[in-house]
């Protein structure tokens, strides 16, 4: 099983420290499940499957918003929508896969991986409880180029489309202007709608983007066909 917290866990820059690079991200996200007044589903697998489900969580609850302050009668999609069932392993890994995947572009946006935090990280793999095959992938992943269009790639339904979007702007501060120009970037590609992107905003306690992207037309899905 992909282990996505340990990874997580190997990119902190610092652990100490709320919002550095790579932050799980799963006590703000189960805080801001609870604040909605009744315990879920997800909040019980947050658990055993940690940043996801709190990657997860954040995204349910900014869609909850959304769709709450729309005139529309779209019905709300349910919490596995965005977290597979526990028993589906096969999802779970994909899913933390597209997240890990995101997280380590947005964290190359303004070029804070450079050759000595790389090798700070895979030192820090070294000594996590991961498989050969994990850390391999992890390295492939820090060690490519930024590319915009593999993460948008993973996207296969609206919300994981909105958890990708979750998962890049809890990996950084977002207070550069490159951060902030992929941040927009990312949002236009997953054809997200400017008030949900407020909505995921809110939700992570940050600031709304200052001009949010106009997203093109209706949304296509366009479901990976990679394994990896």
């Amino acid at each position: 099983m992909f282990n996505i917290d340990q990874i997580i866990k190997a990119m902190q820059s610092d652990p100490n420290t709320k919002r550095t690079a790579m932050t799980g991200a799963a006590g703000l996200a189960a805080g801001m499940l609870l604040s909605g007044g009744k315990p879920t589903k997800m909040l019980g697998n947050a658990a055993r499957l940690g940043a996801m489900a709190a990657v997860g969580g954040l995204a349910y609850k900014a869609w909850q918003s959304y769709q709450e302050k729309q005139s529309s009668n779209s019905s709300m999609p349910g919490e596995d929508a965005f977290i597979p069932a526990p028993g589906n392993e096969a999802a779970q890994e994909e899913l933390g896969k597209t997240l890990v995947r995101a997280m380590i572009a947005a964290a190359k946006a303004d070029g804070r991986i450079d050759a000595e935090e790389k090798e700070a990280i895979f030192e820090r793999l070294k000594a996590m409880p991961l498989s050969a095959e994990e850390k391999a992938w992890v390295f492939d992943e820090l060690s490519a180029p930024l590319d915009i269009n593999a993460v948008v790639a993973r996207a296969d339904t609206p919300e994981h489309a909105a958890e990708i979007y979750a998962a890049s702007l809890v990996a950084i501060t977002a207070d550069t202007p490159a951060e902030q120009a992929y941040l927009q970037a990312l949002a236009a590609k997953l054809r997200l709608e400017p008030a949900l992107i407020t909505e995921i905003h809110k939700a992570a306690g940050e600031k709304a983007p200052q001009a949010a992207p106009t997203p093109p037309q209706p949304w296509a899905y366009t479901p990976s066909n990679s394994n990896v």
